[in-house]
């Protein structure tokens, strides 16, 4: 490992003040140089206050020089301007005013069910007293619009910020609301990145308790983007039982660690299926949710069995939550949403 790598992995445990998470899954550090025993560190901010600049200085500088072979460091921070606004897109720790915790419902794979789960977690919440949101942060398949039953464009306020829409309870943007039908969304990473960071900083959110953000399926551009737009307070996983997808699972989990957002749990989506005649049918395996809740020593926050009504709520637009609250599939992502809450609080 030379000199430079050992200087950035020293630096990951260099969070920024008031945060859990470290400056250079933050992408604070822009660049990294040593020779002859010395290093330069550049840095670079999205914040005008010069105490921060001060205190990850004298941080940054402490870090470098435990570094065997390091014996001096030079931090250059470059800040905006006083009065100017950070660059859009700049990566850094921008917490969205109003939004008391943001969480992301994430999958290795797609096909698991996450999008239902989000839409029912996001509505159970409410259920409960909570102001919620739930963004919609698949940009090539939104499918909360058809599960929230809404098909509507969003207004934009006097502040020019778009307007939530309201469902169940539950404030909703979605790139499908900016859409014609089916209108095709093709666009490469740099537009997907832009239109995340805009989803959250442009959004007329107001006060939030939770702000769920259901991803795409995978590890790429939407995920680390949003990863680098706003701290994250940490990710819910959503899998299937069988291997083929505890396999994605890991690598979700793994990308989630490598950007120091924690992993808040793991949910485990068809489970099971009850026959008519009440036998217990496990089409995809059973447990390997919790096995690997175990094996990733986190919190498994609970099973949903298959359940006809859940797929029949989605496409009408009613979450089996509201529909039908007391019934076994609604009591099933109500255990979930009570395991996450005890989980963040």
């Amino acid at each position: 490992m030379n000199l430079e790598q050992s200087i950035e992995d020293a630096l990951k445990g260099v969070n920024y003040p008031g945060y859990s998470r470290d400056i250079v899954s933050f992408g604070l550090v822009k660049n990294i140089a040593t020779a002859n025993g010395s290093a330069s560190i550049a840095l670079e901010l999205t914040t005008h206050n010069p105490e921060i600049a001060g205190q990850l200085k004298a941080a940054v500088e402490t870090a470098a020089t435990a570094v065997e072979g390091i014996d001096r460091a030079m931090v250059q921070i470059k800040m905006p301007p006083a009065g100017e606004a950070p660059a859009s897109g700049q990566a850094g720790p921008n917490r969205v005013p109003g939004i008391n915790k943001v969480i992301a419902v994430a999958s290795g794979k797609g096909g698991v069910g996450k999008s239902t789960c989000a839409v029912n977690l996001a509505c159970a919440l409410a259920q409960n007293g909570g102001e919620i949101g739930l963004l919609d942060c698949d940009i090539y398949g939104p499918s909360v619009p058809l599960m929230m039953g809404v098909n509507e464009r969003p207004l934009v306020s006097a502040e020019e910020k778009l307007v939530p829409l309201m469902s169940h309870g539950v404030k909703l943007m979605s790139m499908g609301f900016l859409l014609e039908g089916d209108q095709p969304v093709i666009w490469r990473g740099p537009m997907i990145m832009k239109t995340i960071q805009q989803f959250v900083m442009q959004v007329d959110w107001g006060t939030l308790d939770y702000l769920l953000i259901d991803l795409p399926p995978g590890t790429g551009d939407a995920q680390l983007s949003l990863c680098q737009t706003v701290p994250l307070d940490g990710g819910v996983i959503v899998t299937t039982p069988q291997e083929a997808s505890l396999g994605v699972v890991r690598k979700g989990i793994a990308m989630f660690e490598r950007v120091n957002v924690p992993i808040l749990g793991i949910v485990e989506n068809m489970s099971y299926f009850t026959a008519p005649n009440g036998d217990r049918i496990e089409i995809f395996g059973h447990g390997g949710g919790a096995a690997e809740a175990k094996r990733q020593e986190t919190t498994f926050l609970g099973e949903v069995p298959l359940f006809t009504e859940i797929r029949e709520g989605g496409d009408a637009g009613i979450p089996v939550v509201v529909k039908s609250p007391e019934g076994a599939p609604a009591q099933a992502f109500g255990k979930v949403a009570a395991a996450l809450r005890e989980t963040l609080d």
